[in-house]
């Protein structure tokens, strides 16, 4: 049985145990007396009992399959040659990796010989008697803890004091998951960061004026040393972004404003998911249109007024990812004014304030916190936006605050470190490890800079 299969009939099996825990607990209330009887409602008999019946299953299921192929590799390579169980740790590794692709059916290193494909006939028998136990286990532990649930319902049960012990635990489970995992990655980032801080200095990575990180292939190459002065590049990241943010800003909590306090029903009915359908382009065709519409009319704009700007230009690319992060400023920030309690509002006008007087010094600074919040959040999706500037702004490192002039960004050139088949051990590539590392930094300050606006706005108004 597959795994997709194995899944579907316990997801069928606890669909069956929860009708099943139902129907108990509904004879077990009759026999009681009174539905009142029972601890919990009925429902939380049939939770509990579709619960016991499907989780113990998953979690077998999971470890299984986690040590299925380790401990499936492991008999297998046992079984081999002893000249091939000899070969270096790499070579043999290469062995292993034929008999799995001439298991998946992929492509091999080599000629397969009679020693890999009766090997690979092992992998798939000790493969299918894996599924099969497990297919066998799995659903015999369902079945198994499903009805060992179902005798114990009894009026003293305590089903809901359970299910929700379990489902607290689920979700302490999956908190730990997300911690854990934002932990890991930046461990691994941190990692091989330091490993390019080993090769190239911090100091010159901090300070250095000018990116050029292709590495010479050959000692007499010219032209390709390889510098990692990143002051270039967070230069354009942050030329970019305040375009943007110059842009969406404005627009954005003007809108906000108008559609909250000013705009009738029937119109912001309308008006907000049409703007709300801005931030679901795709950033590809917002990169056409920097590049095909926007970048060639401020050309010829410039041009017109003697100005000499580049065919791909910081500026091009900071207006459209402007356009594009309207919504993040426009959609939270209406929803943040609209949660400004009305009392607020009554109070200004009581003493005779206007509607203006009231927005500039009551609304907007009771709403400042979840304001700021919206606003970070698009520059975080300005500062990751890769490809508008790939396609508008270009990939040159260049050391300047021009907006007419062609810059690259951060996660452009992270991309660009980690294209095509790269060596993992070369500076050039570990560079891009680095510049994540900044960029995250770089996004915690802004992170905690919000937190220290809400925190002291919040005591302000609360």
């Amino acid at each position: 049985m597959s795994t997709k299969g194995l899944f579907i009939i316990l997801l069928a099996l606890s669909a069956a145990a929860y009708w099943l825990g139902l129907r108990r607990s509904q004879t077990v209330a009759r026999r009681a007396g009174a539905a009142g009887g029972l601890h919990s409602r009925p429902a939380y008999y049939g939770l509990l009992t579709a619960l016991w019946c499907g989780i113990p299953a998953l979690i077998v299921s999971g470890v299984w399959l986690t040590v299925q192929s380790g401990i499936i590799t492991h008999l297998v390579v046992a079984h081999l040659p002893e000249e091939i169980r000899s070969l270096p740790a790499d070579r043999l590794s290469l062995v292993v990796n034929d008999i799995r692709n001439l298991v998946s059916g992929n492509i091999l290193s080599g000629q397969a010989d009679p020693v890999i494909e009766a090997a690979a006939a092992h992998y798939r028998d000790l493969k299918a008697t894996s599924r099969a136990a497990l297919s066998v286990l799995a659903l015999l532990l369902a079945m198994g803890s499903a009805l060992i649930v179902l005798r114990a319902i009894s009026p003293r049960l305590r089903a809901r004091n359970q299910v929700e012990n379990v489902i607290k635990t689920i979700l302490i489970l999956c908190s730990t998951i997300a911690v854990f995992t934002t932990i890991g990655i930046v461990l691994s980032v941190l990692y091989e960061a330091i490993r390019f801080f080993k090769a190239i200095p911090v100091t010159e990575f901090l300070f250095g004026l000018e990116w050029s990180p292709q590495m010479a292939i050959r000692a007499d190459q010219v032209g390709s040393s390889g510098t990692f002065g990143a002051v270039p590049v967070f230069l354009g990241t942050a030329l970019i972004s305040a375009i943007a943010m110059v842009v969406a800003v404005p627009i954005g909590l003007m809108s906000a404003i108008y559609l909250s306090e000013y705009a009738g029903k029937r119109f912001r009915a309308a008006a907000k998911p049409l703007m709300e359908i801005l931030a679901g382009i795709p950033t590809v065709v917002y990169g056409f249109f920097a590049a095909l519409m926007v970048a060639p009319l401020i050309r010829e704009s410039g041009a017109f007024l003697g100005l000499a700007i580049s065919s791909e230009s910081a500026l091009a690319a900071g207006v459209v990812m402007g356009i594009m992060i309207i919504p993040f400023v426009s959609s939270l920030s209406d929803d943040v004014i609209n949660a400004v309690p009305q009392s607020l509002r009554d109070g200004a006008y009581a003493i005779g304030a206007t509607r203006s007087e009231t927005i500039r010094q009551v609304i907007l600074p009771a709403a400042l916190p979840g304001i700021v919040g919206g606003i970070l959040l698009a520059v975080s999706r300005a500062i990751g936006e890769t490809m508008i500037v790939v396609m508008a702004a270009g990939l040159s490192a260049n050391l300047t605050l021009n907006p007419f002039k062609t810059v690259t960004t951060v996660t452009v050139q992270i991309v660009t470190l980690l294209v095509g088949d790269q060596e993992f051990d070369s500076p050039k590539t570990m560079a891009a490890f680095a510049l994540g590392l900044i960029l995250f930094l770089a996004t915690l300050c802004l992170n905690v800079i919000a937190l220290h606006v809400v925190r002291r706005y919040r005591e302000q108004y609360e």
